[in-house]
């Protein structure tokens, strides 16, 4: 009996354990299963929240985000623009894209920075449309300003990357294996045509995609056109500029440092006063100079072979509006314009060309007159010294973020800058007529007309030039002609088409 009875009490025992067990079981499988479900809803919420407007939009998702003109950094710190403390939320990359991967495209831009800034944003959009990957860009070395800098030395590079990656496969390098067929000569190389609607890489390059698999395409610059493209490759084109293309933590945290000091003492005007030699020889403007700096001017255009025209007449060149302004003539119009003499100018170029002696009569009604190398140590500047395209990136900084923004020029800086802070909230940027100032000064200065009449003549003609809403100026088969993307992306500016008034 006492056998039997332990026998007895064991099996109940064990009969136990068994049931704890099973219940043990069932209480995990439970917990697991509400774990799952829980992470799941936070998924489909995520996905939900970026891929529900896409549903109801249609292809691509391309937006304008409201965004600081110089992002924070992602960890969620303060930092100041302008002076003033700034908090960012941590930077949530969206989910990555899945598509058909129908090749790989190289790039290498070509021109300034502003010139290979546009370059970029058109090559991420035609990679978008073409469904290939894109390689970082190749930024241009051999210009006349010879910088070495790298994509990354210049752009925040994994931000680029990550921040597109809901829209196109973006890498650092090549794969290996490819890598190995372009160094064996295995790919396609070409330009693409100037000014081109997306159908014309629909139908001439993606092809070649198919047939070589990696494409390189080289001097980006206005190959994709200004008008007549889907206003979702339009918005796409934005998104990079603006939110894509972000500068170096060096670069931003230098050009805040400017704009704090600039801040602390009022007001600032930012003269982008291109009147810098490397333009005056291209231009063939020598409105000016002594007889001298004519002969090096020339000589250094015929120095430069894809410098195509040579002989050219730089009074009648003038006199059609294709000059700079010179830095007199720039200090006659914003005297003109009553722009406050005690207003800081800064001086948003490289060296002007005549030194100090050119710059006597803006430094005479302008005594405020600085430049980010007198507001700055040498010890600041010193990596960024031979390196022209990060000093334009601190110009730009500091441009968009000025009370006023004056270009004598409107070359490619002053169009982004331009169109930048339209988008910024249409801040006043003040676009020269300069065949009608050169005409106007003119007269001033053979005495035709007095200082009244010309102040009130300047004033009239720039009324309605202050960066306002407006529509790009069309021209069917002049694209060159035409108003650039980038100056006036009113795509995706916050007027409807409808709002915009003519200039």
């Amino acid at each position: 009996m006492g056998v039997k009875g332990a026998l007895l009490g064991g099996g109940n025992s064990k009969r136990s354990d068994k049931a704890r067990s099973k219940m043990m079981k069932v209480w995990i499988l439970r917990a697991s299963t509400t774990i799952l479900l829980w992470t799941c809803v936070v998924q489909l919420t995520a996905i939900g929240e970026t891929w529900g407007p896409r549903v109801l939009k249609g292809w691509p998702s391309c937006f304008t985000p409201s965004i600081p003109p110089f992002p924070v950094n992602s960890n969620g710190e303060s930092t100041e623009v302008g002076g003033a403390s700034v908090v960012a939320e941590k930077f949530v990359f969206p989910p990555k894209r899945i598509y058909k991967n129908n090749g790989y495209l190289m790039v290498s831009c070509n021109g300034g920075l502003n010139q290979m800034r546009g370059a970029i944003c058109d090559m991420v959009a035609i990679a978008r449309y073409l469904n290939v990957t894109l390689i970082v860009p190749e930024l241009d070395k051999t210009s006349f300003w010879a910088d070495p800098s790298e994509f990354q030395d210049i752009f925040d590079v994994d931000h680029f990357i990550n921040s597109l990656r809901d829209e196109v496969r973006i890498l650092k390098v090549l794969p290996p294996r490819l890598k190995r067929r372009v160094e064996l000569g295995i790919f396609h190389s070409m330009p693409p045509v100037s000014w081109s609607d997306i159908s014309y890489y629909h139908n001439q390059i993606l092809p070649l995609f198919h047939k070589y698999k990696v494409v390189h395409l080289n001097r980006t610059d206005a190959r994709l056109a200004n008008n007549g493209l889907p206003v979702e490759i339009q918005k796409l084109r934005c998104r990079v500029n603006y939110a894509a293309l972000r500068f170096t933590s060096q670069i931003e945290e230098l050009g805040r440092r400017v704009i704090k000091i600039l801040r602390a003492n009022g007001p600032f005007l930012v003269l982008h006063l291109r009147y810098e030699m490397d333009m005056l020889a291209f231009s063939g403007c020598t409105q000016g100079c002594s007889t001298e700096e004519a002969q090096e001017l020339t000589r250094m255009r015929y120095a430069y072979p894809w410098w195509k025209e040579k002989v050219i007449d730089s009074d009648a060149k003038r006199r059609d509006g294709l000059c700079p302004l010179t830095p007199e003539e720039t200090t006659l119009v914003l005297r003109a314009l009553d722009i406050d003499q005690s207003m800081q100018i800064y001086i948003a170029a490289g060296e002007i060309y005549g030194g100090s002696r050119r710059m006597d009569a803006l430094a005479a009604a302008f005594p405020n007159v600085v430049r980010k190398e007198v507001l700055l140590e040498t010890d600041d500047l010193r990596y960024f010294q031979n390196h022209s395209s990060q000093m334009a990136a601190l110009d730009y900084m500091v441009s968009l973020e000025s009370d006023i923004f004056v270009p004598t020029y409107d070359g490619n800086m002053a169009k982004v800058v331009e169109g930048h802070r339209r988008y910024l909230g249409y801040r006043k940027t003040i676009l020269l007529d300069r065949k009608l100032i050169v005409e106007l000064v003119d007269q001033y200065t053979n005495g035709t007309f007095g200082w009244d009449e010309f102040s009130s003549s300047i004033k009239a003609a720039h009324v309605s030039r202050m960066g306002s809403p407006s529509r790009r100026l069309v021209i069917p088969d002049r694209p060159k002609e035409e108003d650039y993307f980038y100056s006036n992306p009113y795509e995706c500016l916050p007027q409807s088409i409808d709002q915009l008034t003519s200039i």
